[in-house]
């Protein structure tokens, strides 16, 4: 027993040392000597052959040419091929393969050579001498005189043929491009030929059914330990980038801005050493009495995911402990473990890249998944950990709540989501309301037909946005209710043939700790109505405040916004506030996020997109020149909330008769015939807005025409006939 043990620990100690001791010519290095080499011997054989390279030349010419006999010819040519490519392919083991291609081929022509000397022979003794000394060599006479003794001239040609095809093919593995070399190994031999000979006789291929794709991923090894996981915009994007216009089922066809406007991604992430982090990750994790198995790496855009799976019996809680040692052994600051992963039993440990890559808008819109979603709020966040474009529907949220301290990327990540819905909805289908205390960042949305009003910088004016939304909130409900339908997708289905289609709203708070420190309880107490019933009837909600603080994101407003996006914050007290969870404190800023909402379990890190002042210039002018919406629906939704924005504080506004709505006479007709009135008839009958029908009511009773609301009643029509109303005049 004592044998058996010490044998293993001399076992252990020489493979120790054997991976201590590095070699003393590295593999590049040696394939470089070696390419050299090759070179030197086609040079030297090619002066061989005039007489130049002295009496080794001489002997190094009678000798292969009694080995090969005329096949000599092809010494150079091979020799200096084989040589550029152990200079260019340094780092693969292609020693064997290429000397083995070269003997082939030189094997084969030799044979084909000497198999045409000796059908032309007429005696045996005659065709060894030419054989041997003037044309194939004796490599050649083995290659032909036995095959034809046994198989025939025509079977010992076909022979000596696939001999030089094998060694062709052997040599031309090595000079095709490596997306050539994938397809030559995977496909069949028939398509990886005619995908060689395509740009020379131009055959027209059939396009690939839908959800092939062309490339194929290489297959698993035994070898390495960690599948590396990387995804490039180039290889999620098609060669043509022009977007195509959305039609709507109400036939409103809208032609999207160019790409064109936008810049494309640039940069590629540096992880570092992978294999290196791997070993010293799980050594580490060992070190403390942890035994884990190595698994995938994901590269992504901010940061890298290393995963593994921890043996049976381990608490999670002793991962997620050796926070900072990992940090410390990595010599990275700060990490991040999600334990487990979501879907997933794995653990993963994300390391900051050494080389950031920044991920822009155009990329994601140009994305399948964007362009071919049926979705009309769907949002571009960014990308993952491991490179994959994430997408959300604000439909389904139906709200968002944006945190994080200054400078990590709040207003830039609002301009994304802006932009992100420019690019899917033309202005009959999708209305702003944009809110911008500091006054400096939304300003440059100013004049967009996508807009119900003027962007929006003091709190009055605010409280009374949230006002006009409730009230408009209200009225829709009347819609839906009348029409017997439960939400507003339903509704616009049902009535898009009539045109009667009713826009999404989203109103965009770009501050809300600066509103909430004037008039705190007005603007939360419209905050929350809105967010607690307006999902049904399309209204929704993207608040983004700096200060992440329990006055500023209130219990009420946390409970009824679940969708939230958090970037770098200053503590872990307030990642709590917004996460209910610590994390967002180890963010890296400059866009690197977690995203939560009712979908997800956990938070999920994201690096958001970016898209700078100038771009988001490019688009809005692009839009501010196209053709203004029309429909007296929306250009009524634009007025009367412009009326109503003006007023100051709670007060509401009187008429006269010098100010009379030119549709007065018109709706006091409606009222009388249909014996009764409200808001909702005359947006029927009339096709006009709530603000606009509330008005004419409030005008008929100032009159005396109707009688004041009783809450859901109808009011009282005091006049029956329009003669009786002349007589009371």
């Amino acid at each position: 027993m004592r044998r058996r043990k010490d044998k293993k620990k001399f076992k252990k100690n020489t493979e120790k040392r054997k991976n201590h001791n590095p070699p003393i010519l590295y593999k590049k290095t040696k394939a470089w000597i070696t390419g050299i080499l090759m070179i030197l011997v086609g040079v030297i054989s090619f002066l061989s052959f005039f007489n130049q390279a002295g009496i080794a030349g001489r002997v190094f010419f009678d000798g292969f040419s009694f080995l090969i006999g005329k096949s000599i010819f092809l010494i150079p040519p091979l020799f200096l091929l084989g040589g550029i490519l152990f200079l260019k392919k340094s780092r693969q083991r292609i020693y064997l393969p290429i000397l083995l291609g070269i003997f082939i081929l030189i094997l084969g022509t030799s044979g084909m050579i000497s198999i045409f000397q000796l059908v032309q022979t007429k005696g045996i003794a005659d065709g060894i001498n030419q054989l041997i000394i003037k044309e194939g060599g004796i490599m050649g006479f083995l290659m032909a005189l036995p095959l034809e003794k046994t198989f025939g001239v025509e079977v010992t040609f076909i022979i000596n043929l696939a001999v030089i095809i094998i060694g062709g093919l052997i040599l031309i593995q090595f000079l095709l491009p490596e997306k050539d070399k994938i397809v030559f190994e995977k496909e069949p031999s028939f398509l990886s030929i005619r995908k060689i000979l395509t740009p020379k006789f131009k055959i027209k291929e059939i396009p690939p059914l839908a959800g092939t794709s062309t490339s194929f991923p290489e297959e698993k090894r035994k070898t390495p330990e960690i599948l590396v996981q990387s995804q490039t915009p180039e290889n999620l994007l098609a060669k043509d980038l022009k977007v195509k216009p959305i039609e709507e089922k109400n036939k409103i066809i809208y032609q999207r801005p160019p790409l064109d406007l936008l810049e494309s991604d640039h940069g590629k992430p540096s992880p570092g050493d992978i294999k290196s982090n791997s070993v010293v990750i799980k050594k580490t994790l060992q070190n403390f009495g942890i035994q884990v198995e190595m698994s995938e790496v994901n590269i992504g855009p901010t940061v890298t995911q290393y995963t593994f799976k921890p043996a049976e019996g381990v608490k999670l809680s002793r991962i997620t402990a050796l926070n900072n040692d990992l940090s410390l052994a990595l010599a990275s600051h700060p990490i991040r473990i999600e334990a487990p992963i979501p879907g997933r039993s794995l653990v993963g440990i994300e390391v900051p890249n050494k080389v950031r890559a920044q991920v822009r808008l155009r990329h994601l819109i140009a994305h399948p998944s964007f362009q071919n979603s049926p979705a009309n709020l769907l949002l571009s966040l960014g990308r993952d950990v491991a490179g994959n474009p994430v997408f959300a529907d604000l439909a389904r949220m139906p709200h968002l709540l944006v945190a994080g301290s200054t400078g990590t990327g709040k207003t830039i990540c609002l301009n994304n989501l802006i932009s992100s819905l420019l690019y899917r909805n033309p202005p009959e289908t999708l209305r702003f309301i944009l809110v911008d205390p500091k006054r400096v960042e939304f300003p440059v949305y100013n004049q967009l037909p996508h807009l119900l009003t003027p962007v929006i910088f003091n709190v009055n004016q605010t409280i009374n946005a949230l006002k006009w939304l409730t009230s408009e909130m209200e009225r829709r409900f009347d819609v839906l209710s009348e029409a017997r339908t439960r939400d507003i997708a339903v509704y616009n289905e049902m009535m898009g043939r009539e045109g009667q289609t009713m826009p999404y709203i989203v109103l965009i708070i770009d501050e809300l700790a600066d509103l909430m420190a004037a008039r705190g309880r007005d603007i939360e107490a419209g905050v929350v109505r809105i967010a607690q019933m307006a999902r049904a009837v399309g209204i929704h909600l993207i608040v983004a405040t700096q200060r992440p603080s329990v006055e500023v994101i209130t219990g009420l407003i946390k409970a009824n916004i679940t969708s939230r996006i958090t970037f770098q914050v200053a503590s872990q007290v307030d990642s709590r506030t917004i996460l209910d969870m610590a994390g967002a404190e180890k963010l890296l800023g400059a866009g690197d996020m977690l995203y939560i909402s009712s979908d997800v379990s956990k938070p999920k890190r994201i690096q958001a997109a970016y898209i700078s002042e100038k771009e988001v210039k490019r688009v809005t002018n692009w839009i501010k020149k196209a053709e203004k919406p029309k429909g007296e629906i929306v250009e009524d939704l634009s007025e009367s909330l412009e009326k109503t924005l003006t007023l100051p504080g709670e007060t509401t506004e009187t008429f006269s008769e010098e100010g009379e709505d030119p549709l007065f006479e018109e709706a006091k007709k409606v009222v009388i015939e249909a014996k009764k009135a409200s808001a909702s008839l005359l947006q029927r009958r009339l096709r006009v807005g709530y603000a606009r029908a509330a008005r004419l009511i409030d005008m008929m009773e100032e009159k005396g025409i109707v009688g004041p609301g009783e809450g859901a009643k109808p009011r009282e029509v005091y006049i029956e006939t329009e003669e009786e109303e002349r007589s009371e005049m």
